[in-house]
């Protein structure tokens, strides 16, 4: 585990006041171009159903990958993405492993698998990022 940019995530999740936090996101690992993100489920991330709303699994997808594309230094975007829906999640928490599939001078790829605390894939979303200069 790259210890630095392990710290370097916490840092940027720490910071972020509003949808980060209020979700309740936690970075587990971190290394060049991979990102290991927690969420726990609480009252207000669940549908009327009881199960993780797919908004709320989906904001732990693109901030997972988000991560995981500022990783070498520059500042990411989200341009595209999609996600499947494979489960409901009905788990106390959900882990988000977000991969890079193409490293580009512009644009990356990035794939994010979601499972429940039982290991249990719950959803796979593919999502594009911009590089931008701040």
């Amino acid at each position: 585990m790259n210890r630095d940019l392990t710290e370097m995530a916490k840092n940027i999740v720490k910071q972020s006041k509003g949808f980060i936090e209020a979700n309740n996101y936690e970075v587990i690992k971190v290394e060049e171009h991979y990102c290991e993100l927690l969420g726990t489920l609480t009252e207000t991330s669940t549908n009327h159903l009881g199960a993780a709303h797919g908004g709320y699994i989906f904001g732990l997808a693109d901030t997972a990958a988000g991560i995981a594309a500022m990783t070498d230094g520059r500042t990411a975007v989200t341009i595209s993405s999609n996600i499947d829906y494979l489960k409901a999640a009905t788990t106390k928490t959900l882990k988000a492993i977000a991969t890079c599939t193409k490293n580009g001078k512009t644009i990356s790829f990035f794939e994010v698998k979601i499972y429940d605390d039982k290991d249990n894939l719950i959803a796979d979303a593919n999502i594009n990022y911009c590089y931008i200069e701040k």
